[in-house]
């Protein structure tokens, strides 16, 4: 058993979307080698930073992110696998992207309860002066506006 700590650059960009790893941000792997029967198990923890805008207001965000794996690297045999060992080495590059990868969010959020945009004026409503603008009044539905919930509260309860 070996174990290691590696503080590398990612080689390119990590992730697509709202959120990514930037080419040569900060990548630390600590990782555990194993050999096996079947060959070597590698299992460890990696810490990075991913960036990127959030999924509701558009502002930018910056969040860590830590992911745990575990993976056999077979040796070469007559199975295909994924991940082989290859001349007495492993390639843990391939392994830590994926894993990078898909511990990314898909719709980040600068905040748990961030509200987001207001639609009509386009302003963050996180930050917003208070001035409420009321929805455009649809002709359809004007009928309707005598029965509004304020009209509601000051009839008597049955």
């Amino acid at each position: 058993m070996r174990e290691f700590t590696l503080d590398v650059p990612a080689p390119e960009k990590w992730g697509e979307g709202l959120v990514s790893v930037a080419e040569g941000d900060s990548v630390l792997v600590e990782v555990r080698l194993e050999s096996v029967h079947e060959g070597i198990l590698a299992t460890g923890r990696i810490e990075t930073e991913y960036v990127g805008v959030c999924g509701r207001c558009l502002t930018d965000i910056a969040e860590p992110v830590e992911v745990e794996f575990q993976e056999l690297f077979a040796y070469p045999g007559t199975e295909a696998t994924d991940f082989e060992v290859q001349d007495d080495h492993v390639d843990l590059e391939t392994l830590v992207r994926d894993a990078i990868v898909l511990a990314l969010p898909f719709q980040p959020v600068c905040q748990p309860d961030c509200p987001g945009l207001d639609p009509a004026t386009g302003e963050r409503l996180a930050t917003s002066t208070g001035s409420e603008q009321r929805e455009p009044l649809d002709v359809r539905w004007a009928a309707l506006q005598k029965f509004t919930p304020d009209h509601d509260e000051e009839a008597p309860r049955a």
